[in-house]
């Protein structure tokens, strides 16, 4: 593999260290308390698992579907904007139904970037935000995640050191990893900014849901002007909890959507139509069943600070997302988040996810993903107690099997 030019310009999968490490640990008999990764652990709406089941098994249905989705998928996506964000789509070309939002990412890039052309990436951020742009011969440049004023100090500084002059900005808010949360000055600001240095905005708001304090984040589609520059992915995965149904969108530009489009058009028929269908029926639904979801992670969120903290890691409380990110304790931080979360699995049975998976600036920091319920994250909390207290130990056996290495 490593003979191939695209798979030479990612580095190693540092998650799958520690999911081997995970399974080993199940299969001699470890119960580990998986908060690694961002997999939702509930069950979709029954209404809509009901019209998926309703509408499997037609021969029309049972066809190659759409690639850019079903017109009634389309336009159940413009609905929920306009209800949600009061932001206007034409469902015809201002919406493009993916196999979620990492596949729009991943064909967004294949679709816009040239050999060596710039994009502007926050660093940590989710891998395929940079990935994606090197496996389409794409260049990144890190920025920084938090959504402040420095955040265009870097971003200006950035634009004029790139050679060739950057084509697009990615943003993630709520952002995965940080759960940071970006307001509608924020994308304002930043819309002005694209505009005027000529730049696409490629926005993740897979999480724009999931938000715990009142305040539901806004779409960069709000901010003026924005249809000029901006798309915007979402994803069924968190809101529904239909992860492996593999449902998302992009929404805004033409130009841009009309790209991806094409390119999804020589890679793929779209999702199988009765999902497409039940994804519909899930956007025009109730919406019970979203705030059920979100009082569940919050539930989650306030047992995970408050377990952890008394166990002697203090975890600050997430605003929105389904992610607590959090230091690598001073006492093991010299070791790396990798060898940190290692750690964790072999003497606390918790896993977790290494910030170094998010790029190097989240070494100091791991990822803990609220996909368990509360009795199991107090169970893990008393792992990491447990783990803590020996610490001393802990630490001066891995300090003499490097001097034994």
């Amino acid at each position: 593999m490593s003979d191939f030019h695209n798979t030479r310009r990612l580095p190693p999968y540092v998650f799958e260290q520690v999911n081997k490490l995970k399974a080993k640990a199940r299969a001699a008999g470890a119960d580990i308390v998986d908060l690694g990764m961002g997999n939702p652990d509930l069950a979709a709406p029954k209404h809509v698992i009901d019209k998926l089941v309703e509408t499997v098994g037609k021969p029309r249905t049972d066809r190659y579907s759409a690639s850019k989705g079903i017109p009634g998928l389309r336009r159940a996506q413009a609905g929920y904007y306009a209800r949600r964000f009061g932001v206007k789509l034409n469902p015809d070309t201002q919406v493009v139904a993916t196999l979620g939002s990492k596949e729009g990412f991943a064909n967004m890039a294949q679709a816009i970037t040239a050999p060596g052309d710039v994009v502007l990436v926050p660093n940590p951020s989710y891998p395929i935000h940079a990935f994606g742009f090197l496996m389409a011969g794409g260049v990144i440049r890190s920025v920084p995640a938090e959504p402040s004023p420095q955040y265009f100090v870097a971003l200006e500084r950035a634009i004029q050191h790139s050679i060739p002059k950057p084509i697009a900005v990615v943003v993630c808010y709520p952002s995965n990893p940080t759960a940071m949360v970006a307001s509608l000055d924020f994308y304002k600001d930043l819309v002005i900014f694209a505009k005027k240095h000529d730049i696409f905005i490629l926005s993740d708001l897979a999480y724009g849901e999931v938000y715990f304090d009142g305040e539901a984040p806004p779409s960069v589609l709000q901010a003026p002007g924005a249809f000029d520059v901006a798309v915007e992915f979402t994803s069924m995965s968190k809101t529904f909890s239909m992860a492996g149904w593999r449902i998302g969108f992009a929404v805004g530009n033409e130009r841009l959507l009309a790209a991806l489009a094409r390119v999804k058009s020589y890679l793929d028929y779209g999702a199988y139509t009765p999902i497409q269908v039940a994804a519909a029926a899930a956007l025009n639904g109730p919406e019970a069943c979203i705030d059920e979801m979100r009082a569940t992670y919050k539930r989650r969120r306030d047992v995970m600070v408050e377990s952890f903290t008394a166990a002697g890691w203090a975890i600050e409380s997430p605003r929105a997302s389904m992610f607590a990110w959090t230091p690598v304790p001073e006492k093991f931080r010299h070791l790396g988040s990798l060898e940190f979360s290692k750690l964790l699995i072999e003497k606390a049975d918790v896993a977790v996810a290494p910030g170094i998976g998010f790029g190097e600036h989240g070494d100091e920091y791991v990822r803990l993903a609220l996909v368990e319920n509360e009795q199991r994250i107090r169970q893990a909390a008393r792992g990491v107690r447990r783990f803590f207290e020996n610490a001393d130990e802990t630490l001066h056996n891995v300090v003499k099997l490097k001097q034994t290495a």
